[in-house]
C-alpha cells in the first residue's frame, strides 16, 4: 500500500520517539491517554518537536468525558486550537456535540476558523454522534480533512461494516481513519473489509515504574489505575503496524 497513514496516539516524549522509531507517519499529541486522552501541554510538544521532526496533530479535549462542552469550555478548546497553530502543529483534532447527539456546527465553525488552514481530523465524538453518515456530510462541508473513527463501535474490527459504509460514503472527499484496538493484525483484517487506508494506534504496553520505595493504600487518583505502572508505546508494535501497511 502507498497512500497509507499510520498515526500513533503519545502521551509522552518517550512514546514520541518509540513511535517514529518504529515508522509512524504522524503522532496524535495528548495526555492522560489512559482515559482516553485530553489536551496536552505545549512545553510537551516543544520537548517532542525539538527531538523529532514528524508530523504533529494537537488533541483539544479539555476533559475526560462526553463532548457537550459548556462556553467555558468551548473558549478554552478555541484558544488552544490558535495556541497550537502558532506552536507550529502540523493538525489538530477536534470535535464538539449538541445534547440531542448532532454535531455543534456552530462551535465547530469557529474551531475551523481558529485552525486556519491546519490539517485538521474529527476525533472520536463522531463515534458517540446520533447519524455518523450525516456527520460524515457536515465534516466535509467544514472542510475537515479526516474522520478518525471505530465504526461506533469499541474496536475497530467490530466497526468494520461501518467503516467500510463511511469510506464508501467518503469517496475521497474526507480521509476516513480507523481507530479503537489497532494493531498489526487488526489492520491485515481491516482493509480488504474495508478500504480503509488510514490508522490510529496506540501501541502502547504496561511497564512497571522504577520506584523501589511504593506507599501502598494511597491513590492519587482513580483506584484502579496504580500510581506504579507507565505506559509507553512499543516500538515493535508500531513496526509490525507499518509492515503490514507496505505488505498490503
Amino acid at each position: 500500500m502507498n497512500d497509507y497513514i499510520l498515526e500513533v496516539c503519545v502521551d509522552s516524549a518517550e512514546s514520541a520517539l518509540a513511535a517514529a522509531k518504529g515508522g509512524a507517519s504522524r503522532l496524535e499529541l495528548c495526555q492522560n491517554l489512559v482515559i482516553g486522552g485530553t489536551t496536552p501541554g505545549s512545553k510537551l510538544f516543544e520537548v517532542i518537536r525539538r527531538q523529532t521532526t514528524i508530523p504533529i496533530h494537537a488533541l483539544i479535549r479539555p476533559r475526560f468525558g462526553d463532548f457537550c462542552y459548556t462556553p467555558y469550555e468551548l473558549e478554552e478548546i478555541c484558544e488552544e486550537v490558535a495556541m497550537y497553530r502558532e506552536l507550529g502543529a502540523e493538525g489538530v483534532v477536534i470535535g464538539v456535540l449538541k445534547e440531542d447527539g448532532t454535531m455543534n456546527m456552530t462551535a465547530m465553525e469557529q474551531l475551523m476558523e481558529a485552525a486556519n488552514g491546519m490539517s485538521v481530523t474529527l476525533h472520536r465524538a463522531f463515534d458517540v454522534c446520533r447519524d455518523p453518515k450525516e456527520a460524515l456530510e457536515q465534516a466535509v462541508s467544514l472542510g475537515m480533512n479526516t474522520i478518525l473513527t471505530s465504526g461506533q463501535q469499541n474496536s475497530a474490527v467490530k466497526g468494520a461494516e461501518l467503516l467500510a459504509e463511511l469510506q464508501r460514503q467518503a469517496a475521497g472527499r474526507i480521509r476516513i481513519q480507523a481507530g479503537g484496538g489497532i494493531c498489526a493484525d487488526a489492520i491485515r483484517e481491516l482493509y480488504p473489509k474495508t478500504g480503509v487506508t488510514a490508522y490510529h494506534m496506540s501501541g502502547k504496553i504496561e511497564l512497571a515504574s522504577p520506584m523501589q520505595y511504593r506507599k501502598e493504600n494511597v491513590n492519587m487518583g482513580l483506584p484502579s489505575l496504580s500510581e506504579y505502572t507507565l505506559y509507553r508505546t512499543d516500538v515493535k508494535a508500531v513496526r509490525s503496524a507499518r509492515a503490514v501497511l507496505e505488505e498490503l
